[in-house]
């Protein structure tokens, strides 16, 4: 172990602060959850990194870079639309099923790797997890409505697999963020009506 004890769990509550701070400017669609997400997801490598969660230490350095993607489609967006907010939409449903599809065999596939090749604790729980996390993530960039729903699918098996882990601030982040990915979900839909009947 390369972190104490207590500096991994300060970490991890200075990680999960963050974390909740950009899930409530994303459910308000201010491009500016990206740079909290940045700085929590970055503190997050090495707390999962420390707990041998490999796939989600690895996915928080796809977070890194999807977030900073993620960031420059926002700010585009807002220009382009002359708004604060950023305009949200649905999938269609063929594009729905290839993303099942995809995040379905990268997860099954990134799974049998880590039980192959790693000593994770919970290859196949965790592989699930980052692959849903990235799809999540992508949809997320490209603000479409569907990853939320991702998103709340994740948050539950997030905080089962935390707790298993000993990780209980982690297991409360995703516990509340849980909640705002529910709140997330209505307020992204009413906005769509709402864009819509403009």
């Amino acid at each position: 172990m390369i972190l104490s004890d207590e500096a991994l769990w300060l970490l991890e509550w200075v990680a999960a602060g963050l974390g909740v701070i950009n899930i409530a400017l994303l459910i308000f669609r201010s491009r500016w959850n990206f740079a909290f997400a940045i700085a929590s997801v970055s503190i997050y490598i090495f707390i999962f990194f420390e707990k041998r969660l490999y796939a989600e230490s690895g996915l928080q350095v796809f977070f890194i870079l999807a977030n900073i993607w993620g960031w420059v489609l926002w700010v585009r967006a807002s220009k382009t639309e002359h708004q604060t907010q950023v305009r949200v939409r649905w999938l269609d449903w063929p594009s729905r099923i290839v993303w099942i599809v995809g995040t379905a065999a990268l997860s099954l596939n990134l799974g049998w790797l880590m039980h192959r090749y790693t000593n994770a604790a919970m290859p196949f729980a965790d592989s699930a997890i980052a692959g849903a996390s990235v799809a999540a993530q992508i949809l997320l960039g490209y603000r479409r409505i569907e990853n939320w729903l991702i998103w709340i699918a994740v948050d539950v098996a997030a905080v089962l697999l935390y707790i298993n882990r000993g990780l209980y601030p982690t297991a409360g982040l995703y516990g509340g963020m849980l909640v705002m990915s529910l709140l997330g979900l209505k307020e992204w839909v009413e906005a769509d009506i709402r864009d819509r009947i403009a």
